[in-house]
């Protein structure tokens, strides 16, 4: 499935999203093999994957419960909660925690009132943290949407999110 597809799905109703789902599963043999990339779909059709989309899962796959959300814990690309329609990264890798990282993620937490893994009541912002995203010469770094903004200091996240809002 597309990136389109994926987002015009999140518009459909909640029947068609389930149809989608159980089409998916059908497609992939419900092979336990494929449970990663069934799980990777679900995601996509339904934005996260709550617990009725898991027990989903695992009895159309005819697998424990146990171990679809096993591996739905596992893996940090997976969440249980609605994500925010933006993405907020914060760099703790040494360079940047050194440079001022934890100052950074301290104001985040601050004027988005979120902790990490958080989202915020508007669905806007989600927080979370990274140990390394690559601007180790230029900490403390921010990325935002996969958009990394580098010597963030404090005093500049309210600017930068509001290119967000």
């Amino acid at each position: 499935m597309g990136t389109a597809a994926a987002c015009a799905s999140l518009t459909e109703t909640p029947d068609q999203r389930r149809d989608l789902l159980l089409t998916v599963i059908e497609d992939y043999h419900r092979d336990r093999s494929n449970l990663i990339q069934v799980l990777h779909m679900a995601q996509a059709i339904y934005g996260h994957l709550p617990e009725d989309v898991l027990c989903t899962v695992a009895r159309e796959m005819a697998l424990p419960f146990s171990e679809v959300s096993g591996v739905v814990s596992f893996y940090s690309y997976f969440t249980t909660r609605p994500r925010g329609r933006h993405t907020v990264q914060v760099c703790l890798g040494t360079a940047c925690y050194v440079r001022g990282g934890k100052k950074v993620l301290d104001a985040l937490r601050d004027i988005l009132a979120i902790d990490v893994g958080q989202t915020t009541a508007d669905q806007a912002f989600s927080l979370e943290v990274k140990r390394c995203i690559g601007a180790c010469g230029l900490a403390p770094a921010v990325a935002i949407d996969g958009t990394v903004y580098r010597r963030v200091a404090p005093g500049k996240l309210k600017a930068i999110l509001g290119k967000y809002e």
